[in-house]
């Protein structure tokens, strides 16, 4: 079955960096998109970024210029490098995936598959 771990979360100062990772399992990542999704306290989930299944690469304008997302699909494993970072960029992040993202990309509703979580907290 489909399965999506993330890690790599935690505390950091503003202007800090952080490195999420999301392993998976159960289908192949190359014929998939896959995406960050973050949530704040108190606020809807976001797409923050996402690596089509045709390789196109795609950011939040909130982001843009601060995170990089990758996939390493012999080892089934997307990460997003994450530099500068906000106090606004505080939340919990979720790996996930579905069948081609396209425009509708930053829709969490569009993604079939979702990790468990990762806390990002920046003071």
């Amino acid at each position: 079955h489909v399965q999506l771990v993330e890690s790599g979360g935690g505390s950091v100062q503003a202007g800090g960096s952080l490195r999420l990772s999301c392993a998976s399992s159960g289908f192949i990542v190359s014929t998939m998109c896959m995406g960050w999704v973050r949530q704040a306290p108190g606020k809807e989930r976001e797409g923050v970024a996402c690596i089509d299944d045709d390789g196109s690469i795609k950011y939040a304008d909130s982001v843009r210029g601060r995170f990089t997302v990758s996939k390493a699909d012999v080892i089934s494993t997307m990460t997003l490098q994450m530099h500068n970072l906000k106090p606004d960029d505080t939340a919990t992040y979720y790996c996930a995936a579905t069948w081609g993202c396209g425009g509708s990309w930053s829709r969490p509703m569009i993604y079939s598959y979702w990790g468990q979580g990762t806390q990002v907290t920046v003071s």
